[in-house]
């Protein structure tokens, strides 16, 4: 199986389930034995229960699941620390909520994305399809009156034959946005590579590193709440962002100003990962050792503003693409109808 190979909702379920099983008293091994026999997916079955003989030949869950290379270094790391901390159950319940908010969250972006570049299609469809064939035939009509077009009208029957001219180009580029969007839907590894290039020049800009920093505070969050030191949380943070190369030199930066023995407040302050404000929140709460209270209503915050800023951001693109396309097309059906009815009105 390739390594992380699972996508977040099965990692959330799993989770979820391995959790209800070892909260009901199940062994560790018997427990990913029942979880292998409900899989319907033959790949995920047999590595749950290769992971079970590994553990039942005495090696721990965590290392089990590592050696599958289908659970993200996270997952293992923050189960381990479970281990360790007698918590297993607790990690795993919040791995599980992790995972679910971050399927929920790509999802969103999905359709964020998905509904805006539709609409643009079908807006570029509806002009091209004025431009090239509706604006031709006002022209001949304007010809066998003794006019023509001039001014807006005439500049955009220019670009129509233009575009009519580049058309066997224009279906070329066409051809090769089908073939590229049927590579990204067959080819895992195709699809794995574009979105890797992608990440790593614009996955963390804007509301994108907005997005990263709500993830970062909920693993930290997590870490914190099942009993590890701050120094390894925002460890586990980072290896969580190495899809992200600025996310996760953030959380390294971090790292090394907590190493020097900055407090958590400023240090993540300085690394750029929270603001001001939820810096000050963290410092008085870690002088009143609730220091994992605190990052988790931090974590909590960012998530919902992330959300938010993402809802915004489609709630005004959606409307802008609408108010561009009815202006181009009222502009270029004025542009013809007001010369005609001039012409008329002097024919009458």
């Amino acid at each position: 199986m390739k390594k992380n190979s699972l996508t977040a909702n099965e990692l959330s379920d799993l989770c979820l389930e391995f959790s209800l099983l070892l909260h009901a008293g199940v062994g560790g091994a018997d427990a990913l034995n029942l979880l292998a026999e409900g899989e319907n997916d033959d790949t995920v079955k047999e590595m749950l229960f290769g992971a079970a003989e590994q553990v039942d030949a005495g090696i721990s869950v965590s290392c089990a699941l590592r050696e599958t290379r289908a659970f993200p270094s996270y997952v293992c790391g923050l189960l381990e620390v479970g281990e360790r901390t007698g918590r297993t159950e607790e990690a795993l319940a919040a791995l599980s909520h992790y995972y679910e908010s971050r399927a929920q969250m790509e999802n969103r972006i999905r359709n964020a994305l998905l509904y805006p570049a539709v609409m643009l299609c079908l807006m570029l469809a509806v002009i091209g399809v004025l431009l090239v064939k509706v604006l031709p035939i006002f022209d001949d009509v304007y010809r066998s009156l003794g006019g023509r077009l001039t001014g807006v009208a005439g500049g955009l029957l220019v670009a129509g034959r233009a575009i009519d001219a580049a058309m066997p180009v224009l279906w070329v580029l066409l051809a090769a946005a089908v073939v590229l969007a049927l590579l990204l839907a067959l080819s895992a590894s195709f699809r794995t590579k574009l979105t890797a290039a992608w990440r790593n020049k614009y996955g963390d800009r804007g509301l994108f590193r907005q997005i990263n920093n709500a993830r970062m505070a909920q693993a930290m969050a997590m870490g914190m709440r099942s009993g590890l030191p701050v120094e390894e949380a925002i460890t586990l943070a980072a290896g969580l962002m190495e899809d992200f190369p600025a996310a996760r030199q953030r959380c390294l930066d971090c790292r090394a100003r907590l190493d020097e023995g900055a407090p958590l407040g400023r240090a993540m302050g300085e690394a750029g990962l929270l603001e001001p404000s939820q810096c000050r929140l963290l410092e008085l709460s870690q002088r009143s050792g609730f220091a994992d209270s605190a990052m988790e209503r931090v974590a909590e915050r960012l998530s919902e503003d992330s959300g938010a800023a993402l809802e915004n951001r489609v709630n005004r693109v959606e409307p802008a693409l609408v108010l561009v396309c009815s202006i181009l097309v009222g502009l270029i059906l004025l542009s013809v109808m007001l010369p005609l009815m001039h012409i008329m009105a002097a024919i009458g």
